[in-house]
């Protein structure tokens, strides 16, 4: 028997389902099988009753299981801890992050992490869409909010402000908004989520909070194509200021309305099981939250200050 029959099995548990739990852990079903015949088999004990159709615990697997993901978690935890001692991060790294957040903020930083940890295998999901870990092979997630999931296990990276930016070329056409009720007469360029188009924006001094609803003629569902859109000129954008850095630092995109900039958003890292919460992780998490200051370092000294 193998730690990793041991993952195999609680993921059984987790999805009532071998089929399911080999999806997850991207392995063939057969393979999933086995190494749940090996643990039963090992412990002389029947975890499951199988049928046709489903597959439940039995009242030994109800009593057993849980000590089954203490042993996992310790054996795990002591595997990654002795690798890392001896400066050895490996394994896969199944992480999902939005598009624009992923391709152009995180993608460098985690080939930074990658150079660092030649042996760990990246398996990179990008997607403005909500993550679904029971579908999708992925073991964590950066997303912007506060997850809203009580059963999923978070770490809050930092507090990201929400920008309001427009190209030169734009702001030279239409002229620049002094205030939020100005941009009834401007362009959006609008996000649409899940059917939801996101065209009223919010913005707040502190004080009070004004909600604008934005005329567009620009919708997409993919976050990156709205800041390709904004330094092309073709209108507004309000976005995080993490995806909005390099063009702003490069002079693309200007920052409008800074005194009712005040809106932030919580990033987040997040993962469905303890079993996730590796050396690995934590190590990740940390390179992440780093370059997330340095990057907020870097544009308060430039002047964007929040």
């Amino acid at each position: 028997m193998l730690v990793k029959d041991l993952q195999v099995t609680l993921k059984v548990a987790e999805f009532k389902s071998i089929k399911l739990a080999a999806e997850s852990l991207d392995m063939q079903i057969a393979t999933a099988s086995a190494a749940l015949k090996r643990v039963e088999k090992s412990f002389g004990i029947e975890l499951f009753v199988r049928s046709t159709r489903n597959l439940r615990l039995t009242s030994a697997g109800e009593k057993f299981i849980p000590q089954i993901e203490q042993a996992y978690l310790m054996l795990t935890n002591i595997s990654e801890s002795v690798r890392e001692e001896q400066g050895l991060v490996e394994g896969d790294l199944r992480l999902s992050a939005p598009s624009d957040l992923g391709r152009s903020v995180l993608l460098p930083w985690v080939n930074e992490f990658m150079a660092s940890h030649p042996k760990i295998n990246l398996k990179l999901h990008i997607s403005d869409s909500n993550i679904d870990f029971f579908r999708d092979p992925i073991d964590i997630g950066v997303r912007y909010g506060v997850p809203k999931d009580s059963s999923m296990y978070g770490y809050k990276i930092c507090d990201v402000p929400i920008v309001l930016c427009a190209a030169p070329s734009y702001l030279e056409q239409f002229g620049t908004p002094v205030s939020p009720n100005d941009l009834a007469t401007h362009k959006g360029l609008c996000f649409q989520l899940n059917g939801n188009v996101h065209d009223t924006w919010s913005f707040t001094n502190g004080e009070e909070t004004i909600k604008v609803k934005l005329n567009s003629d620009r919708t997409t569902n993919d976050s990156e194509l709205v800041k390709r859109w904004c330094a092309d000129g073709y209108g507004l954008a309000q976005k995080s200021i993490l995806e909005m850095a390099d063009e702003l630092l490069a002079g693309n995109v200007q920052m409008l309305l800074p005194s009712y900039s005040k809106m932030t958003i919580e990033l987040w890292l997040i993962c469905p099981s303890r079993q996730l919460i590796t050396p690995m992780m934590r190590l990740f998490r940390e390179h992440i939250r780093k370059r997330c200051q340095d990057k907020l370092s870097e544009l308060a000294s430039a002047g964007y200050v929040f």
